[in-house]
Order: C-alpha cells, then structure tokens, then sequence
C-alpha cells in the first residue's frame, strides 16, 4: 500500500463521515478500523509462517508432510505460536473479516466495540487502549459498514509495514487536512518524518532510555526503535517512557507501540506535562519531542520556585522555554535532548527569556541549533528550528572531540524538496537527512560520523560561546554560517509586525498634525481645501 493509496483511502473514509461528525473526530473511528485491520492482517500473516515452519526442514516445527494439515489446525488456534513473535492474538469473533461480514447488521457499532473489548482482554498490553466507542457514533444505519469495507481495502504485510509509523501517518492526514483548527488553536503539529529522521538520525538513540514528554501517537518511538534495527541492535535494547496530555491520542500512542511489540511507561495516565509530570525521577539518556509551540497562559503562576528552572522562570506568554528547561531537568548526566521549536525562540527577548537563552548559552548546555526551511508541517507554516541540548559536552561518551564552550549551527533551510504530488508540503530527502547528521556526527567524533569536520560557507559553522555573545546571544543559524537571505521567524515576526504597526500609526497620527498644520496655514492666507 503505497502512501498515495493509504491517503486516497482515507478521503473516501473522511467523506464517509462528512456531515455526522466533526472533522476533529474523523480520525478516532478511524484509527480504530485501520488498528483493526492492521493487527487482523498480521494475525493472518502469521498463520501463513506458521504453515510455512511446519514444512521448512531446518524448523523447530517441521513435521512429515502427512502430519502437516492436523498440525497446522493445531498450532494455528495456539496462542504461544503468535505471541512468541509478537503478534497479538485476535478471537475469531474480533477478526476484521468476520466483522466484515455483519457489515449491514443495525448493531455492528456494539459488535465492533465488544470485539475491541475482547482483544484487550486477550492482549495485556493493549489494556484499555483501544478505541470502543462505535456504538455511539450518531452514524446512520449502513454507514459504519460502508466505512468497514473502504478501510478493508488497506492491506498489511507485515514485510513491508514492520518499520512504518502507519498510525502516526493516520492521524497526521487527519489532523492535517480535517482538524487543522483543532491543531492549531493547541499550537500541536504531527511531527513529519523527515523531521523525526533529523532528529533520529543526530541523536542516535542506540540504547539507554528515551523519553519523549509530548509523545502525541509515538511517532518518536517509532523511528527511535527503527534506528536501533537498522543499525543491527534488538528490540527492547532501549526502555521508552512517554507523556501526552490528551487521553485519546495517549492510547493511540500506546496501541502504535504495542502493536511492535515494544516495551514502554506512559505513565499512570494522560496529563499536563508541567503540572501533572508523570515522570518526575527520570533521567533519560535521550529526549525527542516535538512539543507544542507557543503556548499562552499555561500555568506559570502556579510553578514559580519550580526545580526545573534552572535558568530562569519561563514566561505565561510562551511556553517554549519551559519546555526547554523541563527536557534538561530529565536528562542524564550524559544525556542530550533534541526538541523542534518555532523558530521565536532562538532570539525573542520578551518576558526574560532573552536571559533565559543567555544563561543557557554560558551554561554551555546547548549543543547544535539547525534551523529548518519552511513547508516541512502539513498543518502549520509557522518556520521552526531544532534544538539540541547536552549535559556533556567533553570529549568521552558522546564523542572523542571535546566542544566544551562551541555550539554547531546549521543551516538547513535551503534544502527539502516538494513531495511528489503535493504542491504545499516538503520533505527532506535520506541524502539529505544523511549530510545533516553526518556534519553532526563529524564535529562530535562520534561513532556514527565517517570523517572530520569543517565549516561550510551557508550551511554549517562551530561557533565560539565568545562569537554567540557578540551576536547578542541569538541562536539564528543564518548569523553564524554566512546566509545572507532574511531570516524566516514566527515570533520576531510577530515582534516586528507590532513595532511597523506601532511606528505605522504613529506615522498616520503625525501625518494627521501636519494635515491640520497645512490647513491652519493656508486658512490664513484665505484658503480652504475642503474636505
């Protein structure tokens, strides 16, 4: 199932719905349908290995060919035969093909939810996760089947889908292209791959523990795990401990990591990252996050002699620097984090957090700033940045060379290209991701880089805490690296257009004195201009 095929079935799922629901809660019902196929069709496959196993030679399960079909009914009806590969076992009853087949029946909502209900039941790891609120939706008769049989075009090989983030891509269609206001008005955007792969690819969570505390649908976890395999590492080799605010998309997350039979804490359940920390004693090795941007109003009175602040308390105007604080708070003595921002908060000076990113900066805790192009988000053109902070900069476990008091800037806003058939959104290319990581990895020395270091004109500079200094503490790539281009920003944007709007009405008000001046004087002269 290519990308363009998944999307084209998720229109036809989308307007299904159209006019029942909220665009905002398209994507629950469906997530729930898609989860269902998804785990039914690798339940399916693994019959097919199990039949397969049974007449390999070489396999624990060979059996003479006369024996073969009354083992296979055998084995294909045991549970250990699934689990032991990480595949969960679904009842015959919670099958997608044999709901399918109830597809006109009046109670298929109730059918649906008691289906879930039995696979959580079966399945400990998807206790209390799964979406089982079929029966209340205000669909009409007919509808939810129909929706069955457009989702039950999606087909799942697990040879092919093993490394995919399919529900992530899920509910970023849905988030971007049906609950954009949602999204937008909670400053939250689905992280897009290649985004993810930047930050994946320079952090190179190996092993150790990785915390994302914003984790949305896991999407984090997803590719940190699909790192670790594709640079010979097992699964598990890394614990993963997350946080998200919203409960629906908490059990989304769950179920994305569950369904890869990955290890993970949530935490005992969904909540507000500052005020209701689920994690509060963790160090972890890494942090991931793509945080909400900007933020207003989110608690800061209530928090104001918190631990976390080391560097100063964050304004309630904008959250961005408390998330910064609140990621370095959970970080090892060793550990390094890297958070995707809006591009405000590598120079806005509003409400102390000018000194917040100063005392960061003479800390030396900052590490890599790479400021990305635009059009990478499908729901958002707010420009953004990535951050990279680290407890140790020395030479040692995070690299041979020792950047103690430099920070490596990179400019990555010329490149990305359009995805095929889209005319809005980009995406960086594996080359690209590759070259970005490398300059990382290359500065650092780290086991992941295959050469030396060197500034490159435009694109990348190791700059001195003395040179950040003289450029007033901004951590704006373009500054450092040579970019001559005007730099993109969300919030100085906002800064500036404030000040125009300021000066531009002061302009009008002067130019309102000097029309009364011209006036006045020709009125004494005997003219009047009328008005």
């Amino acid at each position: 199932m290519t990308e363009t095929e998944l999307k084209k079935l998720l229109w036809d799922s989308a307007n299904k719905l159209r006019g029942a629901m909220s665009a905002a809660e398209y994507k629950f019902p469906v997530l729930g349908l898609v989860f269902l196929k998804y785990v039914s069709d690798i339940f399916d496959a693994q019959r097919e290995v199990i039949r397969f196993r049974l007449a390999e030679p070489e396999s624990d399960l060979y059996m003479p060919e006369e024996m073969r079909e009354d083992a296979f009914a055998t084995l294909s009806e045991d549970r250990d035969a699934y689990k032991q590969d990480n595949v969960f076992w679904i009842p015959e009853e919670a099958r997608f093909s044999e709901l399918l087949k109830q597809a006109a029946n009046p109670k298929l909502g109730k059918l649906l939810d008691d289906g879930m209900a039995t696979i959580e039941r079966e399945n400990e790891k998807l206790r209390g996760v799964l979406y089982r609120d079929f029966a209340r939706l205000p669909l009409e008769d007919g509808v939810l089947g129909e929706l069955m049989g457009i989702i039950a075009k999606m087909k799942f090989d697990p040879k092919q889908h093993a490394s995919r983030d399919i529900f992530g891509e899920v509910y970023e269609y849905f988030l971007g292209n049906f609950a954009l206001s949602e999204g937008q008005r909670a400053g939250q955007f689905y992280t897009p791959r290649s985004v993810v792969g930047v930050l994946v690819e320079i952090l190179a969570p190996f092993s150790g523990r990785i915390y994302d505390p914003a984790c949305g649908s896991g999407g984090m976890f997803v590719y940190s795990e699909r790192f670790i395999e594709a640079h010979g590492g097992r699964k598990g080799q890394a614990s993963i401990y997350g946080q998200e605010l919203s409960a629906t998309t908490r059990k989304l997350a769950c179920m994305n990591l569950a369904i890869r039979g990955i290890d993970y804490d949530m935490g005992n359940s969904h909540g507000d990252t500052f005020h209701n920390d689920q994690h509060p004693d963790l160090r972890a090795d890494f942090v991931l996050a793509n945080p909400p941007f900007n933020i207003k109003g989110w608690g800061a009175d209530k928090l104001p002699k918190d631990p976390r602040w080391k560097y100063g308390v964050p304004p309630d105007g904008n959250a961005n620097y408390a998330w910064l604080q609140h990621m370095l708070a959970r970080l090892s003595a060793d550990g390094r984090a890297g958070i995707v921002l809006a591009n405000g908060s590598m120079t806005t000076n509003t409400s102390g957090e000018g000194n917040i990113r100063t005392a960061m900066v003479s800390d030396d805790v900052v590490e890599c700033m790479v400021s990305l192009p635009g059009q990478l988000f499908a729901n958002t053109q707010i420009p953004a940045c990535l951050w990279f902070l680290s407890k140790n900069k020395g030479a040692g476990k995070n690299g041979k060379h020792d950047r103690r008091k430099k920070v490596l800037f990179i400019d990555a806003r010329k490149l990305a290209m359009l995805i095929p058939g889209s005319r809005k959104q980009k995406e960086f290319s594996e080359n690209e991701t590759r070259q970005i990581a490398l300059t990382y990895h290359n500065w650092r020395g780290t086991q992941w880089g295959e050469g030396s270091y060197e500034d490159v004109p435009g694109f990348c500079k190791s700059a001195t805490l003395a040179e950040i200094e003289q450029h007033g503490y901004a951590l704006t790539p373009g500054r450092y690296v040579g970019a001559t281009d005007v730099e993109d920003d969300d919030e100085v944007f906002v800064e500036q257009m404030a000040k125009l709007t300021s000066e531009l009405s002061a302009l009008f008000g002067r130019g309102r004195e000097l029309e009364a001046e011209v006036r006045t004087q020709l009125a004494r002269v005997g003219y009047e201009i009328a008005n």
